[in-house]
């Protein structure tokens, strides 16, 4: 069979299901690829607890597309409520860091922890916040060298100290408070950090690829409005 009538199968399929009831869960392929979505079985999203269809529903709606950690955390319902309570507490907290910054916080320890599905999908969402294309890739590979702020080169410092469980010191505090970082935002940063050095390990373990659509998520120059 070829690869155009097999991607063609793919999506005629995926239609189908779709059609038949909106709660079946996605493809269990990842991509085009044949990439699965995790090493471990991928529940049906109408065969979830009510709260968990809901929350995924959400995003859904946002994105257009459901997200593969939703699925993949999702064959553990207790741990996928778990994680994304934490999630919006660290996530959605009101503090000194944007949106934008707290994104380059989970793209640059994500790359130091080798977290392609991280990278991926928050790389995207980095793009989307700071409205630049390639700033994703450049906090991925070498944050020093980005165009990124001296405050925020002192963030994402902190932050992959965090990631490296160095020992944390009155001198790195010193530094953030330097940069005009106080101490509850330091406390935003390594909680950011830590919880997703939990995500990237349980990415790691779960194989957990990323959906095609965050590679192409925000790739053209938006002007500041």
């Amino acid at each position: 069979m070829s690869a155009v009538l097999r991607r063609s199968l793919r999506g005629y399929c995926h239609q189908l299901i779709r059609s038949d009831s909106g709660w079946l869960a996605r493809r269990f392929f990842a991509s085009s690829e044949n990439r699965p979505i995790s090493r471990f079985p991928v529940p049906r999203v109408d065969q979830l607890d009510e709260d968990i269809r809901e929350r995924i529903a959400e995003v859904e709606e946002k994105s257009g597309f459901i997200p593969n950690v939703f699925i993949g955390l999702a064959h553990r319902p207790d741990e996928f409520r778990a994680f994304f309570q934490y999630y919006d507490a660290v996530m959605l907290r009101e503090g000194q860091l944007t949106k934008a910054e707290k994104e380059m916080i989970i793209v640059a320890t994500s790359a130091a922890n080798q977290c392609n599905y991280c990278v991926t999908a928050h790389g995207a969402l980095l793009r989307i916040y700071s409205k630049n294309p390639t700033l994703s890739e450049q906090v991925a590979t070498n944050y020093v060298h980005s165009d990124i702020t001296d405050r925020q080169k002192a963030i994402l410092e902190f932050a992959l100290e965090m990631a490296k469980s160095a020992t944390i010191t009155d001198e790195h505090f010193d530094r953030l408070r330097a940069n005009d970082i106080d101490d509850e935002t330091a406390w935003d940063i390594a909680a950011i950090s830590a919880l997703f050095a939990l995500s990237n390990r349980m990415a790691h373990m779960l194989a957990l690829s990323p959906n095609d659509e965050f590679y192409y998520m925000a790739r053209e120059k938006r002007e500041p409005k």
